[in-house]
């Protein structure tokens, strides 16, 4: 079992030990991404709050959206920036306990987010009629409430379970902290961990993906059965819905293999890519699929830049 202690900073991996120009090449490169993500999803959040046109049901679920993009991004970035820099790849322990939160709070939030969003065009769609009486304002604000509260409890139960476990070793062979390898750490018994964790897994990923196929077949049923009008109103909306959830479940899977699987035999930079994959091309994928799929949003857009335009000049 090995002499075990509560540690004061966790080592990373030492994939990031780069050196000379391609270290401040790696940074240069990582610090755009952050600056596209956080630039992109502020300004859609920007063009919502501050348009009346789109304080609907749909836009104000996506804003929450945009806002877990900024959030998920910003556990990882700031911290992931230091290290490329840094020597030595050590994190605090409470720096690294705060990654978690921040990371995971993010992953469960989207699903929970998306799972929302599709009960809203399930209903848009399927109960038009019925649709204002059925998505209030005090509805939204239940469902935006939940998507965001749900995923903070949880996660903060995860690792109110991970703090105490002793620990037999400090080196997390990944290049931002995550739960999984926390409990790896442990010397103790982690079975209320593993529970937990697979049910939380169950909440937090499986039950919104099956609500999300749920409410999708039922929108299929009304397109194959509908008009011609109804069948485009369903493939706008909801295109860019399905994308962005689908590739988010690979970003996950990606993640879950390579934590769970050995994958020494995959190139470093590979196994940092997918790694990092749910947290870097989902935040940018989202303002590109609805920023540029809806119509509402990238009319106003397009109305903004020309009014910038005419401004400067």
């Amino acid at each position: 079992m090995g002499n075990s202690s509560q540690f004061s900073y966790f080592t990373l991996s030492p994939y990031l030990g780069y050196s000379g120009l391609l270290k401040y090449l790696f940074f240069m490169i990582v610090m755009a991404l952050y600056i596209l993500i956080v630039c992109s999803n502020i300004m859609l959040i920007g063009v919502i709050c501050l348009n009346r046109s789109l304080h609907e049901p749909m836009y104000l679920f996506l804003c929450s959206l945009f806002v877990n993009e900024v959030f998920g991004s910003t556990g990882l970035f700031p911290l992931l920036l230091v290290q490329i820099l840094s020597e030595v790849h050590t994190v605090s322990a409470s720096l690294c306990f705060l990654q978690v939160f921040c990371i995971y709070t993010y992953a469960a939030g989207e699903f929970a987010t998306l799972s929302v969003m599709s009960y809203d065009r399930y209903l848009a769609i399927c109960h038009p009629l019925q649709y204002n009486t059925l998505m209030t304002h005090n509805k939204v604000a239940t469902l935006t409430a939940l998507a965001w509260l749900s995923p903070f409890i949880t996660v903060l139960i995860l690792i109110l379970l991970i703090l105490p476990l002793p620990q037999c070793g400090n080196i997390i062979d990944k290049v931002y902290c995550d739960s999984y390898s926390l409990v790896k750490l442990a010397c103790s018994d982690t079975t209320p961990n593993n529970v937990y964790g697979l049910i939380a897994m169950f909440f937090a990923i499986i039950c919104p993906v099956m609500l999300i196929f749920y409410t999708y077949i039922k929108i299929l049923k009304v397109c194959f059965s509908g008009s011609k009008q109804t069948r485009h109103k369903a493939v706008s909306t909801c295109t860019p819905h399905l994308a962005s959830m689908l590739n988010f479940c690979f970003g996950c899977l990606f993640e879950i293999i390579q934590s769970r699987f050995n994958m020494n035999n995959v190139h470093i930079t590979l196994r940092i890519l997918l790694s990092v994959y749910f947290l870097t091309c989902q935040p940018l994928l989202s303002p590109v699929l609805y920023g540029l799929n809806l119509s509402k949003i990238s009319t106003i857009c397009k109305r903004m830049v020309c009014r910038t335009q005419q401004v400067i000049q």
